[in-house]
């Protein structure tokens, strides 16, 4: 069977709505939508904070990067649009992403729309592996190791208790995950603890939170290798998920392997999310939220779902960073804005999951 008729056998239940011409309008008309709200998202993050710049010198300003343009801005705009926010402009759009396409997978791997990467338990995992280089006062690049080292570390965990005689079931993997977020966050919470409160405890608490304001382009490098390597992977294989959700059985008669899938699908999922948290630290809901936002705007079929995803997740914490920076005269940690947006549309989701079980039943 050719990939073209998998494809084709593993669209949604509800495809045949979307069918010939609507479908052909999608396909052209969404990723146009998307790279022009991405590129005036962009261009508004390098242009608003508290030294605003004129949005026709940040354009400017990039262009002279690649053809030589006269120069109508001045030196301090130069540096505030490449030095500082451009870099933080990068990593945001690569956290986010990488961020809101695990979180895709990973509920098209459970088969559930309120799982998120936070279930692997390697946020846990790599929320240790920082503080606990934090404490010992170790350099930058250690804290990008050591978040990522636990991160790995945590998932490993994960596997081992998932792991059975018939081989790792869903619901043992998820209860691995749920292990291990307590363990680590124990582990997290005794380093809080013994931290000295004075130096060492201010930065370990301002780093769970999660935050881009030590970006450069130093951790953007650091950070594309895992999520870009992870969502070209899961991209590559966003139509052997359409598969998958039609069931191991007939997903296995298509000729694709469930188990196998799986377990490279989070594998992946675990790789970006460590090296999101490495960088940026500890920044929940995205990878909740979004999805559902993109499933909502072009509907369940993966195939353009999950580039959505990708790209709204960008976008999306490009915005929150930069409310973030510019709403208050302190810069607030990510973790909490994401948290406010994203526990009330959790509760929506939650409630229509239950009312939906009701009736079913």
């Amino acid at each position: 069977m050719t990939r073209s008729a998998l494809e084709s056998d593993a669209a949604p239940s509800g495809s045949e709505k979307t069918a010939g011409r609507p479908s052909r309008y999608r396909a052209f008309t969404v990723p146009l939508i998307l790279t022009f709200g991405i590129l005036a998202i962009g261009l508004a993050a390098l242009a608003i904070g508290r030294y605003t710049i004129p949005v026709n010198e940040v354009a400017r300003i990039l262009i002279d990067r690649v053809i030589p343009l006269e120069q109508t801005w001045t030196d301090i705009e130069s540096q505030v649009v490449l030095g500082v926010r451009f870099p933080r402009l990068l990593l945001g759009m690569l956290v986010g992403g990488g961020l809101a396409l695990g979180g895709s997978a990973l509920q098209a791997v459970f088969r559930n729309p309120l799982v998120s990467p936070q279930v692997l338990g390697v946020s846990s995992g790599a929320s240790f592996g920082g503080v606990l280089v934090l404490m010992l006062g170790l350099g930058s690049a250690f804290l990008v190791g050591g978040a990522f080292i636990f991160g790995i570390a945590a998932l490993i965990m994960v596997m081992a208790i998932g792991k059975t005689r018939s081989g790792s079931s869903i619901l043992m993997i998820v209860l691995g995950g749920v292990v291990t977020s307590a363990f680590f966050a124990a582990l997290v919470s005794l380093i809080t603890y013994l931290a000295d409160p004075y130096s060492t405890l201010p930065s370990i608490v301002f780093w769970l939170m999660g935050s881009l304001a030590t970006a450069d382009m130093g951790k953007v490098a650091i950070a594309a290798v895992p999520i870009l390597l992870g969502s070209a992977v899961i991209l590559g294989l966003r139509w052997r998920v359409n598969i998958l959700s039609l069931g191991d059985d007939d997903a296995a008669s298509l000729g694709v392997k469930p188990h196998r899938l799986r377990m490279l699908l989070l594998v992946m999922v675990a790789f970006m999310t460590a090296g999101a948290v490495a960088v940026s630290g500890v920044i929940g809901w995205v990878g909740l939220v979004v999805p559902h936002l993109a499933r909502l705007w072009v509907g369940p079929d993966h195939r353009i779902s999950m580039p959505t995803t990708f790209v709204l997740g960008a976008a999306y914490l490009t915005v929150i960073d930069t409310l973030s920076r510019t709403i208050s005269p302190g810069e607030i940690p990510l973790g909490i804005l994401t948290a406010i947006i994203g526990a009330p549309v959790f509760v929506v989701l939650l409630r229509n999951s239950s009312r939906r079980a009701f009736i079913d039943a």
